[in-house]
């Protein structure tokens, strides 16, 4: 199921991972493949993520951990799924026509979870693995300084289209906008090639899927970010691209209030959550406006937002 040792490198290549994790990932994947119960998990694992290739379930997929947690091998485990699940979702993007350089960038997102881990934690490993689901299934992919995921409008979201007067009811077809880290400025010129490329690209590729809305759930659109940047960053001009779904009215917020993500900003902007507020460094307008905002008593929250493609 694994690639040997001599093809293992050329595909965690392929797949972006740091050079620098290379030697361990190949190393460990001999204890894989000569232990039986862990190929027995690795063939379920593989199952699970390709199980209906190519259909929206809307959900990522939990990756099994191994028995002992603690080893270098099980922090490379997922890795190895991904990498038994490549020809399968290869084949995914060849039957739908998929450029190759598209399906390479989409995947390549493998090595920015693998650089996440070692920024995360110093050591090898792959982050947030159900994450990489999406990619491994046809559901989202890279297209220039964007992810695009094929996905649903969820009914908040949904509600706020229908209030604008459009047809779009929740459970309906959307994209769903996801902005990774390591990829440069989100420059406006850079949001709007990547629009372009999506709606080139979805109508081609999947032509029996309607997108006439995209959405978006991140800390990005926390309207509070207007208060704190310039108004010509990035991340503003990018919020204002969106109509805010409405929060929650005042009966709604006492009954069911929404929680804080406050750390979210942090793990994004700084890469850790585990440095006190205080030893963070300030050297951006971002890092200050991220710090100064919780410093003074106030919370982030994820926002949600839509706008018509």
């Amino acid at each position: 199921m694994l690639p040997n040792t001599d093809e293992l490198t050329d595909v965690l290549l392929d797949l972006a991972v740091p050079h620098q994790d290379i030697d361990e990932a190949v190393r460990l994947s001999r204890r894989v493949t000569s232990d039986t119960d862990v190929l027995r998990i690795l063939e379920k694992a593989v199952a699970d993520v390709v199980q209906d290739m190519g259909r929206i379930r809307g959900t990522t997929v939990d990756i099994p951990a191994l028995p002992d947690a603690s080893t270098a091998t099980a922090r490379f485990f997922p890795l190895y799924v991904f990498v038994a699940a490549l020809p399968h979702i290869r084949a995914h993007h060849r039957e739908r026509g998929i450029p190759d350089e598209v399906g390479r960038r989409t995947l390549a997102d493998v090595g920015r979870c693998v650089a996440w881990y070692r920024r995360w934690h110093g050591t090898g490993g792959l982050l947030i693995p159900q994450w990489l689901t999406l990619h491994f299934h046809g559901e989202l992919y890279q297209l220039g300084r964007l992810q695009f995921q094929r996905s649903r409008v969820d009914e908040r979201t949904g509600a706020s289209i229908a209030a604008a007067g459009l047809p779009q009811r929740p459970q309906e077809l959307g994209l769903a906008v996801h902005v990774p880290d390591f990829m440069g400025p989100l420059t406006p010129q850079a949001v709007e090639r990547s629009l372009a490329l999506a709606r080139t690209f979805f109508a081609r590729h999947y032509p029996e899927e309607t997108y006439s809305v995209a959405t978006c759930e991140s800390w990005l659109l926390d309207p509070q970010l207007k208060r704190r940047l310039p108004k010509d960053s990035n991340i503003v001009r990018f919020q204002e691209r969106f109509h805010l779904a409405h929060p929650p009215t005042a009966s709604e917020a006492r009954e069911a209030p929404e929680a804080p993500e406050d750390m979210e900003p942090v793990r994004f902007v700084f890469g850790t959550t585990d440095v006190p507020l205080d030893q963070l460094p300030r050297r951006t307008v971002l890092e200050r406006a991220v710090l100064d905002h919780l410093r003074e008593g106030g919370h982030w929250y994820v926002g949600r937002g839509w706008f018509e493609l």
